[in-house]
C-alpha cells in the first residue's frame, strides 16, 4: 500500500471514523495488487426524470440487475461490478455532460445508453477520445454508427461505439411492408417531431411505403414541446388517409392518437419503439384501440432465453417495468462485462493499465446469449439480431402481432 493511502488511514483514525472496503483502501491506478478484487463502474445514462423516465428507468433497472447478477456468481475472477446512473432528461447538452463526468471516472470501463439519438450524437465524440466503449440498447439512428451518408456510403465513425437495438433503416421499412402488406393501408398521413430519432424514422418509413405502392396524404411535423395538436388533427380527417404513421415517442404521440381520434378521424396511428410504452395507452385514452409500434427484436416475455431475466427482475423489486428496452439494456450492460472479463483474461487476471482501450477493443467481437437473443455486432458496432415485432393496442395493453425481419 501506498504512502498516501496510510496517511489517509491515520487521518481517519484519529477522526475515528475509518470504514475499510474490500476494495476502497487501493489507488485508482493500482489494479488487483491485493486480496479485495476491483471494483469496475459501468456508466448508465438515459432519462431518469421528465417525460421519458418510464423507458429510462427500467434501462437503470436492467443494468443494475445485470451488475448484480455478475456480482453474485462471480463472473469476471477478483472484479466487483457497481453503476452510476446519470440522468440526461432526454436532453443532448445534458448528456455531453454526463459523458465528460463519466470519462472522469477512471473506474467507469463502459456506459450503457442513451435512450434518445439525438443525445447520443452529442455524447460520442467525448467517449471516444477516451477509448470508453459505450453501448446502447435503445438509439436507432442509423448514421450513429454508418456515418451520415449511411443510405448510400457507410462509414464507422465512432470505434467505441456499439447497440443492441437494430436500426431505423431497418424498422421504418419493416412498419411500411406490414401496413401495405397486412394491414392493407394504402395512404398515409405522415408526421414527425422534427428531432434525429423522429424525423429518421419518417423518413425511413416514407420511402419504403412509397416503393411499395402507398400513397403519402399529407406530412407535418410537430413541436415537441406542444400538447396541442388539434390542427395537424383536422388535417388528418380532412386527407382521407387510412393510417398515421408518426416518427416520434410516446409523451406526444399519446394525445396526438386521442386528438386524431376526436377529431373525427377513425384511423390507426402508427410508430416505433419510441411509442411503445405502457405511457403511451395511458395518454391516448379509450381509443387507443387499434394503434400499433414496432419495437426492436421479439416480445421479451415470450423468449426462452428471457425467462430468468423477467424472473430476476421481479425478484429484485424494482418499482417501475423494465419496460421495452430491460432485455437490451441487460444485454448492453452484459456486453461490458463480457469485454471486462476478455481484458483480464488476457492480462492474467487483472485489469491492463490502458483498460479502457482493452475493453473497447475486446467488444467488437464479443459474442453471447443473451436476454434478446444472440448478441454480437458487426464491423459497424451494430447489432446483428435484426428481429422486430409489432404490437397493437388491444384491451388496453401492447399485444404482439407479428415477428420478423425486414426483407429489403
Amino acid at each position: 500500500m501506498r504512502q498516501r493511502s496510510l496517511i489517509a488511514i491515520t487521518a481517519a483514525l484519529s477522526a475515528g471514523a475509518l470504514t475499510l472496503t474490500a476494495c476502497g483502501s487501493r489507488d485508482s491506478d493500482d489494479k488487483g495488487s491485493d486480496s479485495g478484487g476491483t471494483t469496475v463502474t459501468i456508466g448508465i445514462d438515459a432519462p431518469l426524470t421528465g417525460d421519458l423516465s418510464a423507458l429510462g428507468l427500467g434501462i437503470k433497472n436492467s443494468v443494475d440487475l445485470a451488475a448484480k447478477t455478475a456480482n453474485k456468481q462471480k463472473y469476471v475472477d477478483g472484479i466487483t461490478f457497481k453503476v452510476e446512473a446519470l440522468d440526461d432528461q432526454a436532453q443532448p447538452s445534458s448528456g455531453q455532460q454526463n459523458a465528460t463526468k463519466l470519462v472522469a471516472d477512471k473506474s467507469v470501463l463502459g456506459v450503457v445508453g442513451p435512450l434518445n439519438s439525438s443525445v447520443a450524437e452529442s455524447m460520442q465524440k467525448v467517449f471516444d477520445d477516451a477509448k470508453l466503449v459505450e453501448v446502447s440498447p435503445a438509439n436507432t439512428n442509423p448514421a450513429l454508427t454508418q456515418g451520415t451518408d449511411w443510405a448510400t456510403s457507410k462509414k464507422r465513425v465512432y470505434k467505441s461505439y456499439f447497440r443492441t437495438a437494430t436500426t431505423d433503416a431497418i424498422q421504418g421499412p419493416f412498419a411500411a411492408q406490414y401496413l401495405i402488406n397486412d394491414a392493407k393501408k394504402k395512404k398515409v398521413f405522415v408526421i414527425d417531431d422534427k428531432k434525429t430519432y423522429g424525423a429518421g424514422l419518417a423518413g425511413t418509413f416514407t420511402e419504403e411505403f412509397k416503393k411499395l405502392g402507398g400513397t403519402v396524404a399529407g406530412t407535418e411535423h410537430i413541436n415537441p414541446d406542444s400538447k396541442d395538436f388539434s390542427a395537424i388533427a383536422t388535417k388528418v380527417k380532412t386527407s382521407g388517409a387510412d393510417v398515421v404513421y408518426y416518427g416520434g415517442e410516446y409523451p406526444q404521440a399519446g394525445p396526438l392518437s386521442k386528438q386524431i381520434k376526436a377529431a373525427g378521424a377513425k384511423i390507426p396511428v402508427v410508430g416505433g419503439d419510441g411509442i411503445y410504452s405502457a405511457d403511451f395507452i395511458k395518454l391516448a385514452g379509450a381509443t387507443a384501440a387499434g394503434d400499433l409500434a414496432t419495437s426492436v427484436g421479439a416480445p421479451v416475455e415470450q423468449l426462452p432465453s428471457a425467462k430468468e431475466f423477467v424472473a430476476n427482475y421481479k425478484t429484485e423489486g424494482y418499482k417501475e417495468a423494465y419496460e421495452a428496452y430491460g432485455g437490451y439494456s441487460y444485454d448492453s450492460a452484459w456486453a461490458i462485462i463480457e469485454a471486462v472479463k476478455k481484458a483480464v483474461d488476457d492480462n492474467d487476471g487483472k485489469l491492463p493499465d490502458d483498460a479502457r482501450a482493452k475493453v473497447t477493443a475486446a467488444m467488437q467481437n464479443v459474442s453471447f446469449d443473451g436476454v434478446t437473443g444472440k448478441v454480437s455486432f458487426d464491423e459497424f458496432g451494430d447489432a446483428t439480431n435484426k428481429q422486430l415485432t409489432v404490437y397493437a393496442v388491444e384491451n388496453g395493453a401492447w399485444k404482439p402481432v407479428k415477428s420478423g425481419t425486414y426483407s429489403g
